[in-house]
């Protein structure tokens, strides 16, 4: 049986290498608390810009930034720049 290559100690040394740089979501652009609990929406999430999904690669530094696990998950596996959302109130 395969392991998970997430629970692998390379993939939790490049997510603290990310994490630690402080960037702000590369999503909305808000920064990022970094004490927040795991399961929080607004707590840091590690994205890949090419989704694994589409051949992107898991251990790749230039393929990972940080972002919030709301925006990451309402990202999914689209690719390219994507319209923030926006109220009819702004």
């Amino acid at each position: 049986m395969a392991s998970n290559p997430r629970n692998g100690r390379p993939y939790r040394r490049l997510v603290a290498a990310v994490k630690a740089l402080g960037a702000p979501c590369a999503r909305c652009g808000h920064n990022i608390d970094p004490a927040l609990n795991a399961r929080h929406p607004l707590s840091f999430t590690l994205d890949h810009v090419v989704p694994l999904s589409r051949g992107g690669d898991l251990l790749d530094p230039a393929n990972a930034r940080s972002m919030h696990r709301r925006c990451n998950s309402a990202r999914g596996n689209r690719m390219g720049p994507q319209p923030l959302k926006t109220t009819r109130r702004w």
